[in-house]
């Protein structure tokens, strides 16, 4: 059996030794990096906690893909680090679209999140911070047109991108629930849930249209080379 040392969230012990019983592989980033959830037993409370573990580095790859983390005998720390726990906030969260940058897509799970548990301004914080990440690079030079104040506000970011077809317009209807800054009431905290709905579901297109869809074109553009190459 192997072991992971982690902070308790039962009993609040603190780098404790917890007993690995098993495993579940839930995603694959990158084309390397393994993301697993772990059945742990705490050896102080001796409670049960999932925790979620993300592969450290690249050239471990091969051992994961060999060996099963809970039968290995090893302290699997030396391969993965804690990113969470499961817990009442993942109860009714909703994944991200494929392929997001690494921070968009932590972005996104913080404020899927916190949607799930009815903490809206929050949530509505964290799926702008995406569209403030996704949209930054898409304007042009400094020395270039928006202004100032458009660079700065999200709402007249994404306002001057649809207009200058950077993207699309089919957008702009969804778009209005991103408002300019200090108008849409996330400043005040009076966001309720259809508020924070609306951000999320243009969040969530958004992101679909600059990330997923190009990747999943690109994965098929090389599925065909393979199989041309094998023919």
């Amino acid at each position: 059996m192997s072991i992971l040392v982690a902070d308790c969230p039962r009993c609040k012990a603190s780098k404790i030794t917890f007993d690995v019983i098993a495993e579940n592989l839930i995603s694959y980033n990158f084309q390397w990096q393994h993301v697993y959830e772990c059945f742990c037993t705490c050896r102080s409370c001796l409670k049960s906690t999932i925790f979620i573990v993300e592969q450290l580095k690249r050239d471990t790859g091969d051992w994961i893909r060999n060996n099963k983390l809970s039968t290995s005998k090893l302290d699997i720390g030396k391969l993965f680090r804690v990113i969470s726990y499961v817990s009442a906030k993942d109860q009714a969260a909703s994944p991200p679209p494929e392929h997001l940058p690494q921070a968009i897509e932590a972005a996104y799970n913080e404020g899927s999140a916190c949607l799930a548990i009815g903490c809206y301004n929050a949530a509505a914080a964290m799926f702008r911070l995406c569209l403030d990440l996704a949209t930054r690079s898409m304007l042009p030079d400094k020395d270039e047109p928006p202004a100032a104040k458009i660079r700065r506000s999200l709402g007249l970011r994404i306002e001057w991108l649809i207009e200058n077809e950077k993207l699309s317009r089919n957008l702009e209807d969804l778009s209005s629930c991103i408002k300019d800054d200090g108008n849409d009431g996330a400043h005040d905290g009076t966001l309720g849930l259809m508020d924070a709905e609306d951000i999320k579901d243009f969040t969530f297109i958004l992101l679909e249209r600059l990330y997923t869809e190009p990747q999943r074109l690109e994965n098929a553009r090389i599925r065909r080379a393979e199989r041309h190459q094998q023919s």
